[in-house]
C-alpha cells in the first residue's frame, strides 16, 4: 500500500480509487454477491432510489437499505442529496492476493 500512495502521490493524473482489506475472509463478509448485485444494477444507471433499487433486484426495500449502507460506507455507491443512490465508478477492477504466511 505504501508504494501506491507514493506512486499516487508523484503521478499527475488520476490514479483511481483503492479499497484493501486485511484478509479475503474480510473482503467477502463485507462484499457479499448480493451487494455485488446492486453495486453492478447502479453503474451507468444514475441516481436511482431506494425503492427502485429493491425493485429491480427483486430483493426487500429493508435489506437493500441495509447493504447499502455497507455499500455507501465502503465509498462504492454514494447516496445523492435527494436520498437516492448512485455508483460513480464505470469500472470496477478487483485483485485479490492470497500468499502462504512466513
Amino acid at each position: 500500500m505504501r508504494a501506491s500512495a507514493q506512486a499516487a502521490f508523484k503521478a499527475e493524473s488520476y490514479q483511481g480509487e483503492r479499497l484493501n482489506f486485511e484478509s479475503a475472509g474480510a473482503f467477502f463478509s463485507h462484499l457479499t454477491e448480493r451487494r455485488w448485485a446492486l453495486v453492478h444494477a447502479l453503474q451507468g444507471a444514475g441516481e436511482v432510489p431506494v425503492r427502485e433499487l429493491a425493485r429491480r433486484v427483486g430483493r426487500d426495500v429493508k435489506r437493500v437499505h441495509e447493504d447499502a449502507g455497507v455499500l455507501v460506507g465502503l465509498g462504492l455507491i454514494e447516496r445523492t442529496e435527494r436520498g437516492g443512490l448512485r455508483c460513480p465508478f464505470n469500472d470496477i477492477h478487483v485483485d485479490m492476493h492470497l500468499h502462504q504466511a512466513a
